[in-house]
């Protein structure tokens, strides 16, 4: 399988070297989430928007799916050139830019209209710089994506609720420090085994973004959905630097346009699918609250010196992101 992969990703990679002979340019944008996911159908719009704006200067490819790996792998394809294009949740470019591990920490945005603040921040700014500078790869776009809540098998009014709670939370250490530090009792459980183990009572709680949650059925498994709210992912569209300075200005252009309409148009879709989804949970059976999470941000907030003082973000910049309106 890893050398089909790689196969492939030649193949591409050969092609795309091959066009630049031609008058219509060709690029591959690489994709790495589910099918019909909402960062595959915020990929599928923009390649559209290129291939409808730039019909006969520019053409790309979208290969679905993992068939070029996963999204750590896919990103690599992206920085070594072998592919052009690629998006998703921004957090995964914490692995070359420690100073992004705090987009993943609970509660840091309080909504929408503050992480567009922090897009447009010098603080954002200078790491995507980094991001470019050591990597290659350049930010073309990046908005509010999905939020996250919690399934449990007993509902949740409150953090004393929280108390001791079995919850599966991925292995990342801020998610983990996260719910450690509201009260819960992470386990480490597979994500497709984690409606066997809410089925069985291994845990009694998950999180997730609310369309995985839904496709997952763990609202099934788990009855008591929770409005914490307690991440906002960031979306981003992201292309190899090299490529695209290769670009004339017209493309560069066309390109980043696409992507920033392509973006917007996932942050609107998801805040009115969001809604629709939490209905069909309910009406599947689920109990769908919304709760006061004040308190919930309070207590992440004692985490966060420890986290700093441990290097996973710089000194004060929790705070810098809390003050940006």
């Amino acid at each position: 399988m890893k050398m089909m992969k790689r196969g492939l990703v030649g193949a591409l990679a050969l092609a795309a070297m091959v066009s630049t002979a031609s008058a219509e340019i060709s690029a591959v944008f690489g994709g790495a989430d589910p099918l019909e996911g909402v960062y595959d159908r915020q990929n599928q719009k923009f390649v559209d928007l290129v291939n409808e704006r730039g019909a006969g200067q520019i053409k790309l490819e979208f290969i679905r799916g993992e068939q070029l790996g996963n999204d750590v792998q896919v990103i690599e394809q992206v920085m070594s050139g072998a592919v052009q294009f690629y998006g998703d949740d921004f957090s995964f470019y914490a692995n070359w830019v420690p100073d992004l591990n705090i987009v993943s920490w609970g509660f840091l945005f309080r909504d929408n209209a503050h992480v567009d603040a922090f897009v447009a921040s010098d603080t954002y700014k200078a790491a995507v710089e980094k991001l470019s500078a050591d990597q290659g790869i350049r930010v073309l776009a990046a908005g509010p994506g999905q939020v996250r809540v919690m399934v449990s098998s007993r509902p949740i009014k409150g953090v004393e609720d929280l108390a001791g709670l079995k919850m599966r939370v991925p292995e990342i250490r801020t998610y983990l420090a996260l719910w450690e530090t509201l009260g819960t009792a992470p386990a480490r459980v597979a994500w497709g085994e984690t409606f066997l183990g809410l089925s069985t009572g291994v845990v009694e709680g998950a999180e997730g973004g609310i369309s995985s949650i839904y496709g997952a059925k763990f609202h099934e498994a788990a009855k008591n959905v929770t409005r914490t709210d307690h991440v906002r992912i960031i979306a981003q569209i992201t292309v190899n630097d090299a490529w695209f300075q290769s670009q004339t200005p017209e493309i560069q252009e066309l390109l980043t346009k696409a992507a920033q309409d392509a973006v917007k148009w996932q942050t609107d879709t998801v805040t009115a699918e969001q809604a629709e989804t939490l209905e069909k949970m309910a009406a599947d059976g689920a109990t769908v609250a919304e709760i006061d999470v004040a308190p919930l941000r309070e207590r992440s907030e004692v985490a966060v010196e420890k986290l700093e003082s441990e290097g996973f973000w710089p000194k004060g910049l929790w705070a810098e992101i809390q003050a940006m309106k």
